[in-house]
């Protein structure tokens, strides 16, 4: 009986760890198709590496927009600061635009504000208390201005140096791309004052940079498909009319 028994579960354990055996292959043949899957993957990312930047660039656009606090204020890294920014611009534009008040008005009626809340302050607690309380006084300190003039004349210079550079280079197509730019700058701003223009290029660096970083590859795409398809059009009328023009004049 004895014997009977443990054959019976030796035939017993065999079969277990045959069928433990068959589990594992099945489970390992199962995960290949994960294992081809990362594959695929790796391919999808080389494939969109391989895309064509808009205007060959290389670098991520955090670090074209100059890859600092600027840069997350435009990209809406953190959302509080970019939308105080906007805010404030807004406001800014609606007081002059809308209710048509002019910057000196503006600014002295501020000052009459705070000097009436200090004239307040001053004769509220000496009433109600036998010293004088301490009234807080507003400066503006000196480095506020001096790192505000700084910014601007590193944007003014840097801008200057893009241009020179553009016309310096010889790249037809980046050429032709910033004259057409600044050509409807001018045609926008022969629309609307100086004021809107600046309200909507704050309005644009807030929107479309967030714009392109997530659609980047539909967006370069889609440009380099239409700057194919002028090409192609440029070449058929450069061959088609332009040189049938100076064949006929030729035979003339």
């Amino acid at each position: 009986m004895l014997s009977l028994v443990l054959s019976s579960t030796g035939t017993m354990s065999d079969k277990i760890t045959a069928e433990n055996l068959l589990h594992n292959l099945v489970d390992t043949l199962s995960d290949k198709p994960k294992k081809v899957s990362f594959f695929e993957e790796d391919k999808s990312k080389s494939v969109s590496s391989e895309i064509n930047r808009l205007f060959g660039r290389k670098k991520p656009v955090h670090n074209l927009l100059g890859g600092g606090k600027s840069a997350d204020c435009l990209l809406w890294r953190n959302k509080k600061i970019s939308a105080s920014f906007l805010t404030g611009a807004t406001i800014v534009w609606v007081l002059f635009e809308w209710l048509n008040y002019n910057f000196i008005s503006l600014v002295c009626f501020v000052c009459v504000l705070g000097m009436l809340a200090q004239f307040l302050w001053s004769n509220a607690s000496g009433l109600f208390n036998s010293s004088p309380a301490q009234v807080p006084r507003f400066t503006v300190p000196e480095e506020l201005f001096v790192n505000i003039a700084t910014v601007v004349g590193n944007e003014v210079n840097r801008g200057l140096r893009f241009l020179q550079d553009v016309s310096c280079e010889g790249n037809l197509k980046l050429f032709l791309i910033t004259v057409a730019s600044l050509w409807a700058g001018s045609v926008i701003g022969s629309w609307c004052n100086f004021l809107t223009v600046i309200y909507i290029g704050i309005i644009a660096a807030h929107t479309l940079p967030v714009l392109y970083e997530k659609y980047e590859d539909e967006v370069d795409n889609f440009v380099y498909k239409v700057f194919g398809q002028l090409q192609n059009s440029f070449s058929k009328l450069d061959s088609g009319v332009l040189k049938g023009k100076f064949k006929g004049k030729k035979h003339d």
